[in-house]
């Protein structure tokens, strides 16, 4: 399949969304960070990471990295880009305590105040793709 960046990040924010709504935190959690990490990704590529659609993933191996990792990626691009001034994160990593591996825990190990704080780290990359996508950067 091909990967599209775009599309996984409305995916998963909507299904964390609704979730969220309905006190689900553990998927709710991992969802918000596999939003935060697509969109993410995706404005990469608008600010020149190259992606190798034959293995479908990132070419640099350094860009191979989930939630927890691409916040610092994500700078390194956007501080690169001529553009990229106007898409700055609002905050510093809030996925620094998520791991993609978090899927297997057991869910009595989220709660409101751990998911609530990856949702809004992912409102601030929903909030920059749809940006991105107003001012024809996607």
């Amino acid at each position: 399949m091909n990967v599209d960046y775009y599309d996984a990040h409305q995916r998963h924010w909507d299904d964390a969304e609704r979730l969220y709504e309905q006190q689900r935190w553990a998927n709710a959690d991992h969802l918000y960070g596999m939003a935060a990490e697509c969109g993410l990704k995706r404005l990469m590529q608008a600010f020149g990471m190259t992606f190798d659609t034959a293995k479908g993933k990132p070419t640099d191996r350094k860009d191979v990295v989930h939630a927890n990792g691409v916040w610092v990626r994500y700078e390194t691009y956007r501080g690169g880009h001529h553009r990229g001034t106007a898409y700055a994160l609002n905050e510093s990593n809030p996925f620094a305590d998520w791991d993609v591996a978090q899927r297997y825990a057991h869910q009595n190990q989220f709660d409101t105040t751990r998911t609530t704080q990856h949702r809004n780290g992912a409102e601030n990359v929903h909030q920059l793709v749809k940006k991105a996508v107003l001012d024809g950067l996607l």
